[in-house]
């Protein structure tokens, strides 16, 4: 598992070097409340831990603590005192969400009569390292009862116990995009035991579910992790019925940033594109009913697949002058927001020179619209609403999308002569 050098050092020191290092990065002095007004015994674990030992730190890291007392009261507390906004994740088990200053901080009640307890009831090993928060006269110390660290200097994901996955099937799905991110070898055992128990995902709620696809799409390697989901079988209850034939044409783990500035897309671009274009590989819009997306997503996925699939007929392969006219236009009405995520799989040259045409926000085919609206063109023709309107903008449209109107529509007699024949040949059946 390659590692900064000097960054991830912190699993080559002593222990209580290590505890010291991993404070010293974590900074609790940026932190958006004082660490002192945790009670004692509270201790900081999962993500924030297992980054800092590697050396892949955010600059404002999601904190989750274990509290020895009832966490919604504590966050409840601490917004009085702080600000902030409290969303309760779990009443039964005590869990919640503190919002403020552009920060998240998630507060859990101590499961068990001690912190090793609590921590051997967790997933994977890189997920039950716990730092305890310093108190008087005594500094932060590193609790690793499952030997996680050993684990993270390996490269190796590990997880605690076939009955711990299986307390939350989702940990199945949560382990691949682990195993992506950090570029981890999943043991054996613990690859063993998410095969064999894959069909358990299906018993968790979909949201639950789409919600930790959508956070290993968005992840900077998130293809590895859907590819690894993909390979052990976890993936199967929702997939699109020809995914498999288009992951094959259209690898998913060329999906990259590295790709994406490959083919002229800026950083914040390629941010928005990945996740979507990674997801329409692997599902379509009814993949999204079964997993409860919101009709928003359904349309984005679902568009995107589609042309994805579309593209990928002989004679087109990937090349969008290929389509016919009303093909084209078709596919920059459905994608105009989407584009980039299109053109992550064309070409280089081809998605450079369409990317700059994406980025003008005046170009009439890749932001299609009709030269006059609908209701000037009633007033001037005497078209009554309906259908036949529907279609004449439509025409319209097309015509100025592919350059035999005025890209700026200053001309509005030319747009008349062309509504006015269009008109006409309707009206002697032909086509126009």
């Amino acid at each position: 598992m390659p590692q900064d050098p000097d960054l991830g050092s912190i699993l080559t020191q002593p222990l209580g070097d290590q505890a010291r290092a991993l404070w010293q990065l974590l900074d609790p002095t940026q932190w958006p409340i004082p660490f002192q007004d945790l009670p004692q015994g509270s201790a900081l674990v999962g993500g924030a831990v297992r980054d800092g030992l590697l050396g892949r730190l955010a600059t404002r890291p999601d904190l989750d603590l274990v509290v020895p007392v009832e966490a919604i009261d504590l966050a409840q507390t601490l917004a009085r005192r702080h600000g902030g906004t409290v969303v309760i994740l779990d009443r039964d088990r005590s869990i919640a969400r503190l919002v403020l200053r552009g920060w998240t901080v998630d507060l859990a009640r101590q499961e068990g009569p001690t912190l090793e307890a609590d921590l051997r009831r967790r997933d994977y090993s890189l997920n039950a390292i716990a730092l305890t928060l310093p108190q008087v006269r005594a500094e932060a110390v590193l609790v690793d009862p499952c030997h996680g660290l050993q684990d993270l200097a390996a490269g190796r994901l590990r997880a605690l116990s076939e009955a711990n996955l299986l307390d939350d099937p989702l940990r199945l799905l949560r382990g691949m995009r682990l195993g992506g991110d950090l570029a981890l070898s999943i043991d054996r055992q613990s690859g063993g035991w998410i095969r064999e128990h894959r069909g358990r995902l299906t018993q968790v709620a979909p949201e639950r579910v789409l919600a930790e696809l959508e956070r290993m799409a968005a992840s900077r390697s998130g293809q590895q992790g859907l590819a690894l989901a993909l390979d052990y079988g976890l993936l199967e209850p929702w997939l699109a019925g020809d995914a498999h034939l288009l992951v094959a044409d259209l690898p998913l783990e060329a999906l990259t940033p590295e790709q994406a500035q490959a083919r002229g897309l800026s950083p914040d671009e390629a941010l928005a594109a990945l996740p979507l274009a990674r997801l329409a590989l692997l599902f379509d819009t009814a993949s999204l009913v079964r997993l409860q997306a919101s009709r928003r997503l359904q349309k984005r996925v679902g568009s995107l697949h589609h042309w994805l699939n579309h593209l990928q007929r002989p004679g087109i392969r990937g090349v969008l002058e290929r389509l016919a006219e009303d093909e084209r236009l078709s596919l920059q009405i459905d994608l105009e927001s989407d584009l980039p995520a299109l053109l992550l799989h064309l070409e280089c040259r081809q998605a450079e020179t369409a990317m700059k045409r994406w980025r003008d926000p005046d170009d009439p085919l890749f932001h299609p619209a009709a030269p006059m609206d609908g209701h000037t063109l009633q007033q001037q023709l005497q078209l009554p609403a309906g259908p036949l309107l529907g279609q004449l903008l439509h025409y319209l449209k097309r015509e100025r999308a592919m350059g035999r109107l005025p890209a700026q529509n200053h001309d509005q007699a030319l747009i008349r002569t062309k509504a006015a024949g269009w008109l006409e040949a309707r009206a002697r059946g032909g086509v126009a």
